[in-house]
Formats: structure tokens, C-alpha cells, sequence
């Protein structure tokens, strides 16, 4: 079995390299290949993941090359965990939204927009040219904002499925809470990518009891805490949002925190000049803990486990991915790209079925999917319209004179990366 990492030079890998290591009989590799154009990153973390193979005993090869179309040729699947613009155009899109007073966030409101327009045509090149070398290959994106990027590769044919990782982390802690193997809960996970809301924790699998409210009974104050909401208002929800709904639920109160201290990008770019710097270390040969303060918790168990299901060599026979709605979402388009539990096989993903959405999350999810919508048409048409479009649906912005400055910025702050602009 061949895997392909596109944007292997990211300071996430040694992560997805701990997993692909640890959970080797589940996800037998027998070649990985790391493609990243920057040479000077993919030398660092490709001997750090040898060193990581080589500690645990994995038998497998990891090659590291700059070469995209070798480095696909003849992959089973190929990961993509992409930043176009690196950690610089992160920061970008997380202040100058602030200026309108809008959230500034890498993929949600208009940096998120930033982030899309930036990433959709990179992503599609990288398919198509997947696709040339090796049409039978699945495309696993990792790559934000993964609603909207895999709604592109979807529309534009591509056997892909979407992943995050805020699943398996309410997973694993429940799982904790409740005093139990993480693949014994079931997750009722509801929503878009980073639009979700747990509305139930079951044993056992999609039948099992419900414990979402004994959960919040017994712990709602950590869960809230977690949230960084109040408790009253996830009792009032009566199930758990993801942490990204604080965006929405507490715009103007992140506004002012965010205008209070550097961005996440500032603190990330920090982080992974000393985890570079670690990785170069020769006697290193395990992933450091600093990585766990990158983000990403996770994610190489929710890859291995996808890969493993989609190339029929096991993994859990229910997953939460992102893929085509096809009816799961009644008040949706069939074309959607929603963010739920489903039974995962060789042929791709098949949704559960999901009871009738409360009107409180379905509104949301509606007006963000029509803003999807938007967001990819101008990411793959361009235009000035199309993007103030795009902002003018989306909930965090919503008003003609926020987008029209929030257009003119994402341009000013994007043009490099825009080749209509």
C-alpha cells in the first residue's frame, strides 16, 4: 500500500507519522511518500519520520520529494494538509477582518472566505493531476476550509471525503468522562465543517442509549468550560456545539478578546519555528510534546482509520466525514457538502440517517451552506461581485457595507494569490 502526504512538510506530520506507526496492522503502508515544495521543511520532517518508523518498527519506506506528480504516481490515497500563503496569509486573514469589527478566523467569515479563494484552484490542480497519474486513488483533505474545498473536489468528480478532527476530540473526550474505550462511543454528530453539534453520546453504536444528557448532568460545567461558553446556555442548547458556534453564539465578545492579543497564526509561526528546530535534532525519534499545543489532536488516528476503511483494510465501520448530502439534510441541496456520521467503505462514505434538525441549528446550517455555495462559485469564477457576494450571506458579516470593505481588503491582502485580481 502506497500513501501520499501533499503538504508533507508541515509541522503536523510527525503527528500523522506517530499514527501511521502505531496503528501500523490496522493501516499497513508499505511506502509514504511526503510531497512538499519546501525543501528545506521536508528535509527536517522527513528524517524525524524515518527516525519515528524506525523506532517503532515499522517496515515501511518514507521518501520525501518536491515533485508532485511522482510523488502521486501510483498512490492507493493521497492526504492533503495544504496552507497556501503559509502562516503569513493566516495571520492576514485573522486581523483584517477585525477592522469592520467581523471576526477574524482561518476558516470561518471572511478570512475564511480569504482561505478558500486562496486554496480551492491549488487543490483542484493537485486533483487533476492525482487523477491523471492514478484515477483510482481516494483524495483525503484535510485541507481548510475542508467544507468548501471538498465540495470542489466533489463537484469537479474527484473520489474524495472530507476530514476533521473535532469529532474524534469529543470523542476521546467523552470517552474519558465516561469511563470507556473511545471506539465504544457513537457520536450524533450533526452539521457542516466546523458548523456541528453533538446532539447525542451513545454506547456501542448508533443504537445505543443516549448519555448526552447524564454527560452535561455530570460534567457540563467541564464541557462548557471547554466551550468557553456558559453553562446555562449548553444546558439550554441540551447538546454540545463545537467550539467554532462560539463565533456565532459570542461574535462581538471574540471580537474584543481577539482585538486584545496576537493571532493564533503569530503564536503558530512561534511554535513551529522551535518544532522545526527540534526536528532537526538527530536524536530525536518521537513526535515532541510541543506538537500537542499545534492543534490537530488526533487526526492521524481519524486518517488512519479513513484510509483504512476506504482502502478495505478495516478501520471503524462508522465515521465522521465530510460528504455529500444526498438527501441525509432534507432542507439542503443533494449538492451540499454536510459534516456527519457515516458508514464507510471501499466505495466511499454512506451518511446515517439524521433525525429531524431543531430549527435553531438548521437555520444556521442552511443560510452557511447557501454562503458555501457562494464562496465556491467566486473561488472558481473570481470577480470582485462574486466575493462581496459571498460575504454578504454569511452570518458573520451580513451587512452591504461590512462586505463591501471586507471585499476590498481580502483583495488588497490576496492578490498574489487571485488570478483574476
Amino acid at each position: 500500500m502506497k500513501l501520499t502526504v501533499v503538504g508533507g512538510g508541515s509541522t503536523y506530520t510527525p503527528e500523522l507519522i506517530d499514527g501511521f506507526a502505531r496503528l501500523r496492522d490496522t493501516l499497513p503502508i508499505e511506502e509514504l511518500v511526503l510531497v512538499d515544495p519546501a525543501e528545506d521543511r521536508l528535509a527536517l520532517v522527513g528524517g524525524l519520520a524515518r527516525r519515528i518508523f524506525a523506532k517503532q518498527g515499522h517496515p515501511g519506506t518514507i521518501t520525501t520529494t518536491g515533485d508532485l506528480d511522482a510523488g502521486v504516481e501510483g498512490a492507493d490515497a493521497v492526504l492533503l494538509q495544504l496552507r497556501v500563503g503559509g502562516q503569513a496569509a493566516r495571520n492576514d486573514d485573522e486581523t483584517w477582518p477585525l477592522t469592520c469589527g467581523c471576526v477574524g478566523q482561518e476558516t470561518t467569515g471572511a478570512g475564511g472566505l480569504a482561505k478558500a479563494l486562496r486554496t480551492v484552484p491549488v487543490v483542484l490542480d493537485i486533483a487533476e493531476r492525482v487523477r491523471r497519474a492514478n484515477p483510482d486513488a481516494w483524495i483525503i483533505d484535510f485541507t481548510n476550509p475542508v467544507g468548501i474545498v471538498t465540495r470542489a473536489l466533489l463537484h469537479a468528480g474527484h473520489k474524495a471525503v472530507g476530514l476533521c478532527n473535532v469529532a474524534i476530540g469529543f470523542q476521546r473526550k467523552f470517552a474519558g468522562l465516561l469511563g470507556v474505550a473511545p471506539a465504544d462511543v457513537h457520536l450524533d454528530h450533526v452539521g457542516l465543517n466546523h458548523l456541528t453539534w453533538e446532539t447525542g453520546v451513545r454506547l456501542g453504536g448508533p443504537e445505543g442509549e443516549n448519555l448526552l444528557p447524564k454527560l452535561l448532568a455530570d460534567h457540563g460545567d467541564a464541557i462548557a468550560g471547554d466551550l468557553s461558553l456558559p453553562r446555562d446556555i449548553v444546558d439550554r442548547l441540551g447538546s454540545v456545539p463545537s467550539y467554532y458556534l462560539r463565533y456565532y453564539y459570542a461574535h462581538d465578545e471574540v471580537v474584543r478578546e481577539l482585538r486584545t492579543k496576537p493571532s493564533r497564526a503569530a503564536e503558530v509561526a512561534a511554535m513551529e519555528k522551535e518544532l522545526l528546530a527540534m526536528y532537526g535534532d538527530p536524536a530525536l525519534d518521537e513526535k515532541p510534546e510541543l506538537l500537542a499545543k499545534r492543534g490537530g489532536a488526533y487526526y492521524s488516528e481519524a486518517a488512519v482509520d479513513l484510509a483504512a476503511a476506504l482502502l478495505g483494510g478495516g478501520g471503524s465501520p462508522y465515521q465522521v466525514v465530510n460528504t455529500l448530502n444526498n438527501g441525509t439534510l432534507p432542507f439542503l441541496p443533494d449538492d451540499a457538502v454536510i459534516e456527519v456520521q457515516a458508514a464507510v467503505r471501499t466505495q466511499g462514505p454512506t451518511p446515517l440517517a439524521v433525525p429531524t434538525l431543531d430549527p435553531l441549528y438548521a437555520g444556521l446550517v442552511a443560510q452557511v451552506t447557501a454562503y458555501e455555495e457562494l464562496a465556491l462559485e467566486a473561488a472558481l469564477r473570481g470577480g470582485r461581485d462574486r466575493v462581496f457576494r459571498a460575504l454578504l450571506s454569511h452570518p458573520l458579516v451580513g451587512q452591504y457595507a461590512y462586505a463591501d470593505a471586507l471585499t476590498d481588503q481580502l483583495i488588497a491582502h490576496n492578490r498574489e494569490h487571485l488570478a483574476w485580481a
